[in-house]
């Protein structure tokens, strides 16, 4: 069979999209008048950004070879996007930055396609640059997938140095798709809506033939459909009259319902009695922060807009949330904290929204003392202590990659994330270690990124794999504003540090909220004890400044009534946060 299914793992900006624009050239896919710069990236936030946001398949031929190319994004924060471009390919080149070496999110993404099976090209891409470390580059590769150095091609994406010896590697190394003339069975690895044509589910077909106008069923829903139209992608939708096992292409469904369409889902054909294809995993949401329009009355907008984004990125899910002081909102799931800042800026680049967003959190699950599992993702659905058994949270695995020179610096970063050191490993060609921790995912996603490069100048890099539930001794933390709770500022946290926690965000509301006629008590409560309390004083007003004459009792009577007023007032006041607080709060860092 004259066809290979790959696509390319790489760290971000390694030059990925350049080489992909590279290969649509040469095997004249796309011709020099229609070519830019990212021509797969189709949005434009990652052409502003300069990042692989959403997957996108080509076919090209080569040599009488038909090449299928799914190009991923390169942040660990898509990783869903390159695992189902990996579930539909037999191979995968390694791409690394000659002047950068391997990274982190290379090592993360390639333990995901060694676990597929599939066979790898090593390449060193920018070897034109004059910084380019080739050997150095090339031993690191050596180590990291046990390869002869011969097998490592050197090439320059942007320049097209040996980017053909590139396109002849995979058609030699890359296994063809194994031919099978059962059923038809295909996997949904993406999709799209048409307004005419219903859902277009982007497949890798398995085993069989099928051509349009058969009746279709999707597996997992039991939902039916009419083949409406299909064909390949070259690289926009080309109609053809029959997809053929081990092709990549689109089945237009005609199906209208988007909900009914699942990615990873196996479609057949309608009637016929087959198993659905196994081993892929729906994405999981690990991840959450609440969004709601700045100006309420732009609420109808922003639900249309979360609903549209919805429809192209399956990894994001949201729920109606409100709260007194903006009004109604979602609380969002996302994959990592990157992606919730990717949907917040096409939010406003692509609708015109102004948002206001919380600090991410992560989802915790309870065991309650009756045995019933509660999942929560937010710390005011946190039960009563009475009531709990244990908490577990989610823990991730991380590989950071950092010169030797920066390691005890990284080892103090993490040293914060009270997690476990499990290993290291040595590029002895570069003197750069690869560190192997594991930490409380909570920990991971505020602000530890920004710490790795503030303490390593910019040069270290880490990828991540959540790894699971472990107990955890957490509790909730309450903010009391004049003795009441503002359930808006209350979060999850190790008791070990509720006092240090509390303390630091007590100073920043006592900073932050408007003084008041009385004197404001702000406290952080845990499991019924106060940990830290700060005090906003009132406002002052010089009542004895008219007084004229007389003796010390006159102005004594009235020092005492405003004392006992504030004390009435602070008794029946009650503090009203401005919006702004809320912002400035969630923006700093809970």
């Amino acid at each position: 069979m004259k066809i290979r299914n790959f696509s390319i793992i790489s760290h971000i900006d390694h030059g990925k999209s350049t080489l992909a624009d590279r290969f649509l050239e040469m095997t004249e896919t796309v011709s020099g008048r229609d070519m830019s710069d990212r021509f797969l990236d189709s949005m434009e936030l990652e052409k502003e950004r300069g990042i692989t946001i959403k997957l996108q398949p080509a076919r090209m031929k080569w040599k009488d070879f038909i090449l299928n190319l799914i190009d991923t994004p390169g942040h660990i924060d898509f990783s869903y996007e390159v695992s189902r471009s990996l579930k539909a390919v037999e191979g995968a080149i390694i791409l690394v930055d000659a002047s950068k070496g391997v990274q982190a999110q290379t090592i993360t993404t390639l333990n995901m396609a060694k676990k597929q099976n599939l066979t790898l090209i090593p390449a060193i891409n920018k070897i034109d640059l004059p910084n380019a470390r080739v050997e150095e580059t090339a031993r690191e590769l050596m180590d990291l997938i046990d390869v002869d150095r011969s097998e490592i091609l050197e090439i320059s994406a942007k320049e097209g140095t040996n980017v053909k010896d590139l396109l002849d590697e995979i058609i030699d190394k890359i296994p063809p798709p194994k031919e099978k003339k059962e059923d038809f069975r295909s996997l949904i690895f993406d999709f799209e809506r048409d307004p005419y044509k219903g859902v277009v589910a982007f497949v890798r077909v398995f085993s069989g033939n099928l051509t349009k106008g058969e009746e279709i069923e999707l597996v997992a829903v039991s939902e039916k459909g009419e083949v409406k139209e299909l064909g390949f992608f070259n690289p926009r939708l080309q109609p053809e009259k029959v997809l053929s096992c081990g092709e990549i292409g689109y089945i237009a469904t005609g199906i209208k319902e988007v909900d009914k369409v699942r990615v990873g889902d196996t479609i057949v054909k309608a009637g016929s009695h087959v198993d659905p294809l196994s081993g892929y995993k729906e994405p999981k949401p690990v991840v959450f922060t609440s969004f709601y329009p700045k100006n309420s009355r732009e609420f109808s907008d922003f639900k249309k807009a979360v609903e549209e984004i919805r429809l192209s990125d399956p990894a994001f899910t949201f729920s109606p949330e409100f709260k007194e002081v903006f009004g109604r909102g979602f609380r969002c799931g996302f994959l990592g904290s990157l992606h919730a800042e990717i949907i917040s800026q096409r939010l406003k680049k692509e609708y015109g929204l102004e948002l206001i967003i919380s600090t991410p959190s992560v989802s915790y699950k309870i065991e309650m003392t009756d045995g019933e599992i509660v999942e929560i993702k937010n710390a005011s659905d946190f039960p009563k202590r009475t009531k709990i058994e244990k908490v577990l949270e989610p823990w991730a695995k991380l590989e950071i990659v950092t010169p030797q020179e920066f390691v005890g610096n990284v080892n103090k970063v993490l040293e914060t994330l009270k997690g476990n050191y499990i290993d290291t490993d040595y590029f002895s060609a570069s003197q750069r270690l690869v560190i192997i921790y594991e930490a409380p995912f909570r920990k991971v996603i505020t602000g530890f990124y920004d710490k790795l490069k503030s303490v390593t100048k910019g040069y270290a890099s880490y990828g991540y794999e959540v790894l699971g539930y472990r107990h955890g001794d957490l509790t909730k933390m309450e903010i009391l504003l004049n003795k009441e709770p503002e359930e808006a500022f209350s979060r999850i946290v190790s008791k070990d540090e509720a006092e240090t926690e509390g303390r630091n965000l007590a100073k920043k509301l006592k900073r932050l909220l408007p003084r008041q006629q009385f004197p404001v008590p702000i406290q952080a409560k845990v499991d019924g004890r106060i940990v830290a309390r700060e005090t906003i004083k009132a406002m002052r007003k010089d009542v004895t400044g008219d007084l004229y004459g007389g003796d010390r009792t006159r102005k004594d009577k009235l020092l005492k009534k405003q004392k006992e007023g504030k004390r009435k007032m602070s008794k029946e006041g009650s503090v009203d946060v401005p919006q702004e607080v809320f912002f400035k709060i969630f923006k700093e860092g809970e």
